[in-house]
This record gives C-alpha cells, sequence and structure tokens, in this order.
C-alpha cells in the first residue's frame, strides 16, 4: 500500500527519511514524501505563506500518481492540516481516496486559528521558539548562516497556518488515527479529540510521552499502530 507524507512546517521530502528506513514501515508501506515548493528538490521555487495554496500545490504533486491503487495519507503538524485539506478536495472532486488518515502532532482544525503568531517573531525569539518546539538541529541553530538559510521556511510555513480559515464542512467517512505527545504545547489532548467532529467513523487516539516532535522516539510503536489500524 501507498503512502504519501506531507511536512511539517520547515520539512521537505527528506523529513520521513526515519519512516522510509524502518522495517515495519517499510513492511506495511511503499512511502512518497511529498515536496512543497522552496525546498529540496523544488529550493528554486518561491516559497508560499498561504495553507489553501500549498494544498493546491500538494494535491497537484498527489495527483501524479496513481489513486485508484490503495493508500493512506500521513501528516505530522501543519502535514496533518495540509492532508485534512487535501482530502476535502479530493472528496469534492470526486477522486479516489485514502483509505486512512494518520495523524499526529496537530490540533483540529477548527483549533488552528488560535494558534500563536510565530512567522513575525524576532530573530532571537524565533530561534529560541524552534528550540523549544523542538525537531530543527542544533547544528542549523548555531549556525548563523546556515540558519539564515532555513527560517524563510520556517516562517512562510508558520504564516501560511496562521492564516488558515477553518470551514465546517461534511464529515469524512473515513478511519482516522491521531497521535499526541503529552508534553507538546502545540497539540492539547483535549483540541486533538475534536478530530472526531470531522469523521464519521470512531478515531482512533494515541498518547506518547514526549514533547512536538515525539514521533521519531516511537517509531516502532507507530508503525504497530498504523498496522493494527489497517487491519481492522
Amino acid at each position: 500500500m501507498k503512502m504519501y507524507c506531507l511536512p511539517f512546517a520547515g520539512g521537505n521530502s527528506y523529513s520521513y527519511r526515519a519512516f522510509q528506513e524502518h522495517v515495519v514501515f517499510n513492511e506495511l508501506f511503499s512511502i512518497t514524501s511529498i515536496e512543497l515548493p522552496g525546498r529540496g528538490r523544488r529550493i528554486r521555487e518561491a516559497l508560499l505563506e498561504d495553507i489553501e495554496l500549498l494544498t493546491d500545490d500538494a494535491l497537484q504533486q498527489l495527483l501524479k500518481f496513481d489513486l485508484t491503487q490503495p493508500y493512506v495519507i500521513y501528516g505530522h503538524s501543519m502535514g496533518a492540516l495540509l492532508g485534512y485539506l487535501i482530502t476535502k478536495r479530493l472528496i469534492k472532486k470526486q477522486l479516489p481516496l485514502p483509505q486512512h488518515l494518520f495523524f499526529s502532532g496537530c490540533a483540529a482544525p477548527p483549533f488552528m486559528t488560535q494558534t500563536t503568531i510565530k512567522s513575525d517573531l524576532s530573530p532571537i525569539e524565533f530561534t529560541q521558539m524552534l528550540r523549544d518546539l523542538g525537531g530543527c538541529p542544533s547544528e542549523i541553530l548555531d549556525d548563523p548562516q546556515l540558519f539564515e538559510f532555513f527560517a524563510p521556511v520556517l516562517r512562510a510555513d508558520f504564516k501560511a497556518v496562521e492564516v488558515y480559515n477553518y470551514q465546517a464542512d461534511t464529515p469524512f467517512n473515513i478511519g482516522m488515527t491521531v497521535l499526541t505527545g503529552d508534553q507538546d504545547s502545540e497539540t492539547p489532548k483535549n483540541y486533538a479529540a475534536e478530530w472526531q467532529k470531522e469523521t464519521t467513523q470512531p478515531i482512533f487516539m494515541q498518547e506518547f510521552k514526549g514533547e512536538h516532535f515525539f514521533i521519531f522516539n516511537y517509531l516502532d510503536e507507530i508503525a504497530a499502530i498504523f498496522k493494527q489500524q489497517l487491519s481492522k
């Protein structure tokens, strides 16, 4: 089965390399990471600061593949929001839908508009915020030239999420798994639980110990959850 992965803020097609190299994930899925403009293989393209435009772009990348073959969508943080918005577009276009949605580190869409504004922080505040959030290697944060290269991508992605405007719609009829970190200030558990309102099927929720990027510390456990959910 194919798994299409959508990047978190500042991420690129290499962000889920740990998933691609994991034995169980490889047994379950053929993993493809969607590349957004302004990074990775598309570094020369202009960054987008609007989540709807990012969604349109990601959807066009996804439509290059054969969606008539069974597939799932996975996204962490901003990637979860992209996965949600892509699924809405697939439904409206009457295109083949994912068999399951796997989301992590992301509050339900209605609560995404309540996030703290990060894109306009001063350089010092921005760097400290990223240290607190985790996920950004210290080698980047401690190297002014390297950080200057990555900072515009992060700021653009944060801005894209900040301008998101939730529009209620008919709930999906798709299975959904939601993973959270117990110390993730970005995703309070009660906000994550509200994903249930976005699908008619009972969601599966699992909380792990850790902060926003807890996922990379629990690859074995997450792979087991994905396998279990797909076997239902």
